[in-house]
């Protein structure tokens, strides 16, 4: 199968580097310090959302700005002892499209998503951070806004993504999604093309825009 785009939109965290052992090394410690209970933590799902929409399930809202900006501090903090690193694939696949073609779209705030991708040498030239939007994923305001900064339409765009949340973002934004299979299982995944992660796919550079393909 092969897919056409003239962008390609990257979630980070799954996607193009591996943060989960910090997420949750980062959050566990977070939620002890807000003396939540093993219970209450682990009904909320935390990947793929921003922080302040899990934080907000879990406090009251007097409590959510000063709880999200000490868990971006964990977080950052984290990413400087070594708590990322790059998946299978990301390097060779970004370095095959043109920086003007291709965006990262996070749910991380600015601040953590810059620490985690310049740890692994990652530096894009447009990135769509939680501070940029009012609505998060599963809402394709961060798509879309992705897609009018690269100045795409954004049926023109492909979304790679590891996490249900962000594969109905690009749905819902009208775009074409890859789910790449590094934080949950294949079937729970829907997408236009699942594969592992992205050292399955190839991209061809062609005067009307990207073609991905999955290696024979």
């Amino acid at each position: 199968m092969t897919l056409s785009a003239q962008a390609l939109l990257f979630d980070n965290d799954g996607t193009l580097v591996s943060s989960l052992d910090s997420v949750q090394r980062c959050w566990t410690r977070w939620a002890g310090e807000y003396g939540l209970t093993a219970a209450e933590f682990g009904r909320v799902e935390l990947h793929g959302r921003t922080a302040a929409e899990i934080v907000a399930d879990l406090l009251p809202a007097d409590a959510v700005p000063g709880a999200v900006a000490r868990v971006e501090q964990l977080e950052v903090a984290d990413v400087a002892e070594g708590g990322v690193r790059l998946l299978p694939g990301t390097r060779d696949f970004l370095d095959s499209v043109p920086a003007d073609r291709w965006a990262v779209v996070t749910s991380a705030t600015r601040r953590l998503a810059e620490a985690r991708l310049g740890a692994v040498g990652i530096r894009p030239k447009t990135l769509i951070a939680a501070d940029d939007v009012t609505r998060g994923k599963p809402d394709p305001e961060p798509y879309l806004l992705a897609a009018r900064q690269l100045g795409v339409d954004p049926a023109r765009c492909v979304v790679f993504e590891d996490a249900p949340a962000g594969l109905r973002a690009g749905r819902a934004a009208g775009m074409a999604t890859v789910a790449l299979a590094t934080t949950h299982p294949a079937h729970e995944l829907v997408a236009d093309l699942v594969v592992q992660d992205l050292s399955a796919l190839s991209a061809l550079v062609t005067d009307g825009g990207v073609e991905i393909s999955v290696h024979r």
